[in-house]
């Protein structure tokens, strides 16, 4: 849960697109339009809000619209890392785990320890440093696969396995989709989907926030006082 909550701190920035000036290149003209279109439709009545102007800076030497490709690809991946936190903290919450063990020796999974954060301190260093390892691995393949999401490539589109042969070995299914559910969807109704991934990912890191929260300052978000239990510890250290 930690490692959830230490992917999370990038902020949402999708929706942040300021009037194009006159400046700005056809290209970037055109990453705006998608912005806005796209702040629009998941917030009708919002719609555009940029304080930091995050919409019309620059990052690391790219330019405007590959910093934006850079903004919405941290979005959408920050958002679904939020809406696994999310459900997983209610799962782990409710005792709810594989029937399987944690090690060779036998060692069950630490659902009796409390609480999440709890959870995660009572693994062993080899499990954890398994974990943050693995999703090394994915934020890796993420960057190295496909085409890059600023060079070209679809923010929060994740390569697929089978291509590039990056793997030396056949991996059955795709961290996307692994079965295949949206290959056949309609331009449309992709559209529609990220939409709504964006939104429900956006009340994730608010959730997820929130849970943490309240377990270290109780009372921090009245709507859960008693509803989740205190954490002496620090959620921000993982091996603490």
């Amino acid at each position: 849960m930690k490692l959830s909550l230490i992917s999370l701190l990038i902020g949402s920035a999708a929706a942040f697109a300021p009037a194009p000036s006159a400046k700005t290149s056809v290209a970037t003209n055109a990453a705006l339009d998608d912005l806005k279109s796209i702040a629009e439709k998941s917030n009708p009545v919002l719609k555009f809000y940029d304080p930091l102007e995050l919409s019309s800076t620059t990052i690391w030497g790219n330019s405007n619209d590959e910093t934006i490709a850079f903004l919405r690809q941290s979005e959408i991946k920050h958002g679904r890392v939020a809406m696994a936190a999310f459900v997983g903290y209610i799962v782990q919450s409710n005792g709810i785990h594989f029937p399987w063990p944690i090690a060779f020796d036998g060692t069950p999974f630490p659902s009796a320890a409390g609480s999440p954060p709890e959870q995660w301190d009572a693994l062993s260093p080899a499990a954890k440093w398994q974990i943050i390892l693995f999703i090394g691995f994915l934020e890796w393949y993420s960057e190295a696969g496909g085409t890059h999401y600023m060079r070209g490539g679809v923010p929060g589109a994740y390569p697929k396995f089978s291509d590039g042969g990056m793997i030396p070995h056949p991996v059955p299914f795709n961290l996307f989709d692994p079965f295949g559910f949206s290959k056949n969807k309609s331009a449309e109704q992709k559209a529609s989907g990220l939409i709504k991934e964006i939104n429900n990912g956006r009340l994730a890191q608010i959730g997820i926030l929130g849970f943490l929260s309240e377990q270290r300052i109780e009372g921090s978000v009245p709507l859960l006082k008693g509803l989740v239990a205190h954490y002496d510890g620090e959620t921000m250290a993982p091996f603490a």
